[in-house]
């Protein structure tokens, strides 16, 4: 049976949020942020979720997610400005059960 997860997000101005993420949505981390406006409109997600403008750059913060960068991602993040070794495309991470407990933060804008 589907559930809500909760996942933590670290704004850009620092404040954490505790939100609940449905896993029967086919959501990712991007449209959770959109969805809940933890960022000003129009500064997340630019591309749609396309993995081309890394707007939706996020660093994650604990170890809950096991997935690794995939190829668009990694080269998007190339590019990107405040890159660190934890930083991930939050289009890119779906939501699933998996993730349950994530801590996330928002990068700054690019």
């Amino acid at each position: 049976m589907p559930q809500d997860i909760t996942i933590k997000i670290t704004d850009r101005k620092g404040v954490q949020h505790e939100v609940l993420a449905p896993t029967d949505m086919n959501l990712n981390v991007m449209e959770l942020i959109r969805m809940y406006e933890l960022a000003e409109e129009g500064t997340v997600g630019v591309c749609g979720g396309m993995a081309m403008c890394a707007s939706c750059q996020c660093y994650v913060l604990n170890d809950v997610l096991k997935t690794e960068r995939n190829d668009d991602e990694e080269a998007m993040l190339s590019e990107a400005y405040h890159v660190k070794p934890n930083s991930r495309l939050g289009c890119q991470i779906p939501i699933s059960e998996e993730i349950d407990g994530l801590e996330l933060e928002i990068a700054p804008e690019q």
